[in-house]
């Protein structure tokens, strides 16, 4: 009798695991890089507004903030910046350092943007009062941009589309294939 109870208890207690590990939630999929930095830019946007005086809404959120929270941010950027006054302005790679001032990296906040603007509509905001995809924003980013290839000597231009010399590529091809 010891032995069936022994078993009974055996196939109950395998029985009950089995049952447990089915009711158990499954663990979510790990967050990707992407999705992982956008949730910390919204946290941290989130933490800005609050840390206002007074505290600012989501709701009362504008363009303005936001331009606000990327001058916030330059101080804990990392690219140097030449002032117009520096000897080394207009200069890629300056032969000595100077005390011109760290900024944030216009790529970063470009990107940075388009995380905040996706994470606003994804919290509920509609396309229509994103101040992310506000045309201010935009118009700071191109002068931060400008300003800085100016001040580090390396000029943006706009790529040329490469349809071009596919077509180039395409016609060398074909006049190679005739004259075989």
């Amino acid at each position: 009798m010891s032995s069936n109870r022994g078993k009974d208890s055996a196939e109950g207690s395998s029985r009950s695991a089995g049952d447990d590990h089915h009711q158990q939630p499954q663990q979510p999929a790990p967050l990707s890089r992407y999705e992982s930095q956008k949730r910390r830019d919204w946290n941290t946007f989130g933490q800005y507004l609050k840390n206002q005086r007074p505290p600012v809404s989501l709701s009362q959120c504008n363009c303005n903030h936001v331009l606000e929270f990327l001058r916030y941010l330059d101080q804990f950027g990392k690219t140097k910046v030449h002032l117009h006054g520096c000897v080394f302005f207009g200069q890629p790679d300056p032969p000595a350092p100077c005390t011109c001032p760290l900024r944030q990296a216009w790529g970063s906040l470009d990107a940075l943007i388009g995380r905040l603007r996706a994470a606003y509509e994804e919290n509920g905001g509609s396309q229509e009062t994103n101040p992310f995809g506000n045309g201010a924003i935009r118009v700071y980013l191109r002068e931060v941009r400008e300003c800085q290839a100016k001040a580090r000597g390396i000029p943006y231009k706009k790529k040329k589309k490469k349809k071009i010399q596919i077509k180039a590529n395409d016609d060398e091809a074909k006049s190679s294939k005739q004259t075989c």
